[in-house]
């Protein structure tokens, strides 16, 4: 299963009724240029769940960042890491 269709099923099995209407899933991208993810985890299996921060900043066309802050899986990189930000919160769900 491609990312994509894994992040569709994940969103599709937290929607209750009620958790789609207040959490989100967001991707943006960043001006420096870059791009940025953040899925809220509150009432998810994933509320609570360690998620040690990842900090990768080699250089400006080569940096990533993954953390759990405030409920919220926050993941940012530059214009090549979408996909490996996606996978890195793929990974850790499914630990």
């Amino acid at each position: 299963m491609d990312i994509l269709q894994w992040l569709q099923e994940w969103f599709r099995s937290q929607c209750n009724g009620s958790w789609e209407h207040t959490y989100a899933i967001r991707i943006d991208t960043l001006d420096n240029p870059g791009w940025g993810v953040r899925i809220d985890i509150y009432e998810t299996e994933l509320e609570g769940k360690a998620f040690e921060k990842i900090e990768n900043l080699d250089d400006d066309d080569d940096w990533m960042v993954c953390e759990v802050k405030n409920g919220k899986f926050i993941g940012g990189g530059d214009t090549s890491k979408l996909e490996k930000i996606l996978r890195v919160f793929k990974d850790w769900a499914e630990r």
